[in-house]
């Protein structure tokens, strides 16, 4: 079972704990729409690198257009952010041409 993580301090908590706080959490990095195109990141609550290096405790994706399903998992809310900007320019960069 993957380990559970709570974005205000991302240390690991029993799942009942988790439960509670993911019922309600904002887990909400960024937000960005760019015509029909969603580009969400957001802080998931539990660890997608599957026992492969750090947690991956964040998640960009691409919702709509050329690059629909596009992915990419982070350790830290700094390394999301970063990644979130990237998701958009790429998006951007599609509408211009």
């Amino acid at each position: 079972m993957s380990e559970k993580f709570r974005r205000e301090s991302q240390h690991i908590v029993d799942l009942r704990e988790w439960g509670q706080w993911f019922e309600t959490a904002n887990r909400d990095v960024a937000q960005t729409h760019i015509g029909e195109v969603r580009i969400s990141t957001v802080f998931l609550g539990f660890d997608h690198s599957f026992g492969q290096g750090s947690p991956r405790l964040y998640e960009t994706m691409i919702f709509g257009g050329p690059h629909d399903g596009y992915q990419d998992h982070y350790s830290s809310r700094i390394e999301a952010a970063a990644g979130h900007a990237r998701a958009v320019a790429l998006v951007e960069e599609k509408e211009r041409v």
